[in-house]
């Protein structure tokens, strides 16, 4: 089944272009041109991708971003005019996925579609997985859901990727290239901190004391491993 695409984006040719491109390469394609509709669209349709312009009238790509993700939310491509590493590495910490500078070629923007949903799809467990339990963590690859001491906890799709990646092998050292490359793949624009970003967000919503970490160890100067 051809996934859904939502699009957000305030400048009427662009938007009218992206809408184009995808649709020949059989997407279904939502459109929104600000952010209060693009919350809207979402709610109803679903969408497997957003597409999100980080200037926005009214509510900007941070903010959308952020409330897309409260309940796990899409794969989120940004769209900005800035490319500054700094403003990278705050549109991933809210949960984007990939980012693309403008101008772009929409070949290039289909391709980072293409890409980040074929990861999805790729790094997806196997039917019928059970959960992994350790102490007072269930992690279920199949509901993709996180419970901690009972209690649901949500997170962005990425989050869950690089749990996941971890907690299947429990005491593995992953470097931070190897989660780049299996979470985010050999075609990510890369982000230096961007790996670093993401377990601090899991350390806030899984540790005791994210300040004392017990779930997720830094192995210095190597990378990161799970300890249960």
């Amino acid at each position: 089944m051809a996934a859904t695409v939502l699009v957000v984006e305030d400048e009427e040719p662009i938007l009218d272009l992206i809408v184009a491109y995808l649709k020949a390469e059989g997407f279904h394609v939502r459109a929104a041109r600000d952010g209060f509709e693009a919350l809207t669209v979402a709610r109803v349709h679903r969408p497997d991708m957003v597409i999100l312009d980080l200037l926005l009238p009214g509510m900007d790509g941070l903010e959308v971003c952020q409330r897309l993700q409260q309940d796990g939310g899409p794969y989120i491509l940004m769209l900005t005019a800035r490319a500054e590493e700094i403003d990278k590495v705050v549109g991933l910490s809210v949960g984007a996925d990939d980012y693309l500078t403008k101008p772009f070629s929409p070949r290039e923007l289909v391709a980072r579609v293409k890409a980040i949903l074929r990861r999805s799809r790729h790094g997806a467990p196997a039917p019928d997985v059970p959960p992994l339990k350790y102490h007072n963590l269930v992690i279920d690859p199949e509901r993709r859901e996180v419970h901690h001491h009972g209690a649901l906890v949500v997170l962005t799709a990425r989050e869950f990727d690089l749990l996941y990646t971890l907690a299947a092998y429990p005491g593995r050292v992953f470097t931070r290239e190897q989660l780049l490359e299996r979470i985010w793949g050999h075609d990510f624009e890369r982000v230096d901190r961007v790996v670093d970003v993401h377990v601090s967000l899991l350390r806030r919503k899984l540790e005791d004391d994210p300040a004392e970490p017990t779930l997720i160890q830094t192995v210095r100067g190597v990378g990161y491993k799970f300890t249960g």
